[in-house]
């Protein structure tokens, strides 16, 4: 796998933020749609939508620490999950001491709800 591909992938779904409209309204080129796809398969797993949800509840952030008992994953497992969000840029995060906090980055999440709408 390419190093730069999350890099790229963002940068393209970056472009195609600029330029979409509410809902798809016309055909997405390649690029589009493997930017729209690799952000869709970072929400592809029931314990990362929860992960968002829990984190979109708290606006100022939520610390790992509150995430692991709410999950019930392991510190590794709920870790690797964060990573993939984060990667994918629907997370934001900031270390505070030794615990790091996450927010859910709004305008990914709308940008999704645009693709998909009707």
């Amino acid at each position: 796998m390419n190093a730069s591909a999350p890099s790229e992938a963002r940068e393209g779904f970056a472009e195609f933020l600029g330029r979409c409209c509410p809902g798809i309204s016309s055909p997405l080129d390649r690029a589009e749609a493997v930017a729209l796809a690799d952000l869709l398969k970072a929400l592809a797993d029931p314990a990362r939508v929860q992960l968002i949800s829990l984190i979109k509840a708290q606006p100022d952030g939520q610390c790992v620490c509150n995430l692991l008992d709410a999950v019930e994953l392991s510190q590794p497992t709920v870790s690797y999950h964060l990573k993939v969000l984060h990667e994918a840029g629907l997370l934001t995060r900031r270390r505070q001491g030794s615990w790091v906090y996450y927010r859910v980055v709004p305008e990914r999440l709308e940008a999704i709800a645009r693709a998909v709408s009707p």
